[in-house]
């Protein structure tokens, strides 16, 4: 799993059946210091309450579409969490 944070929605017309209903949001991939690393990327909402801003985690792959069990959904990259907290410990200063 990975973190990300919410900054968009996406919303599509034409779909595969499979995504009626789902959720499809736009997520920055980040490290755990919150910095953006990569390119936004689409994901469906397993959690169904995640919104704009929220640090998510994320999963990708053929796990993705395990959230949705035992229904089929199509999904490369799937919201599974929302992160209340987030507690890193400092990294030593040798390091």
């Amino acid at each position: 799993m990975q973190l990300g944070r919410v900054i968009g929605r996406v919303w599509s017309t034409v779909k595969d059946a499979s995504l009626q209903n789902q959720r499809l949001l736009l997520v920055q991939p980040c490290n755990a210091s919150g910095a953006a690393s990569g390119r936004p990327i689409v994901c469906t909402d397993a959690t169904g309450s995640a919104g704009a801003g929220e640090l998510i985690y994320w999963c990708r792959g053929r796990e993705a579409s395990f959230a949705f069990a035992p229904l089929e959904v199509v999904a490369d990259n799937t919201v599974v969490g929302i992160v209340d907290e987030l507690h890193v410990p400092p990294r030593d200063a040798e390091e």
